[in-house]
């Protein structure tokens, strides 16, 4: 009889197997899997939200904030006529389960707010505007 240890889905199993050959009888019961001491917990690692690169163009009306990846609008933390100031916070993008801050690439004044929450958007789509 021959020992083994099985991981199944996470679980690991202490599995004895019997070698019938060909002249071998079957068993009457198969035999009993034992489950092995639970294995260590995985290390969870702590979710760290960065701010994304800011892409923006200058414009001859100010400066276009444009969506740096594709995602879905989570939260528009500015509106038409709000001071902002370089490196402030304007929107949160939500790309492939990551939230990613949005921030201001320059001093202004939010001109314009071309998306709402829930907005899903691509690469380059113009977010914002600030003169």
């Amino acid at each position: 009889m021959k020992r083994y240890r099985i991981n199944v889905n996470g679980k690991t199993y202490d599995v004895s197997v019997e070698s019938l050959g060909e002249t071998a009888a079957a068993p009457a019961a198969a035999p009993a899997v034992q489950p092995a001491a639970p294995a260590a917990a995985p290390e969870v690692k702590e979710e760290v939200k960065e701010a994304a690169p800011v892409v923006s163009t200058v414009v001859p009306d100010g400066e276009k904030i444009e969506a740096p990846m594709p995602g879905t609008i989570l939260e528009v933390k500015i509106q038409v006529g709000d001071t902002v100031k370089k490196g402030d916070p304007v929107f949160v993008l939500e790309a492939m389960k990551l939230e990613n801050d949005i921030n201001a690439p320059c001093d202004g004044t939010v001109a314009s707010v071309n998306v709402s929450k829930s907005t899903v958007v691509n690469v380059g789509d113009v977010l914002a505007v600030i003169k």
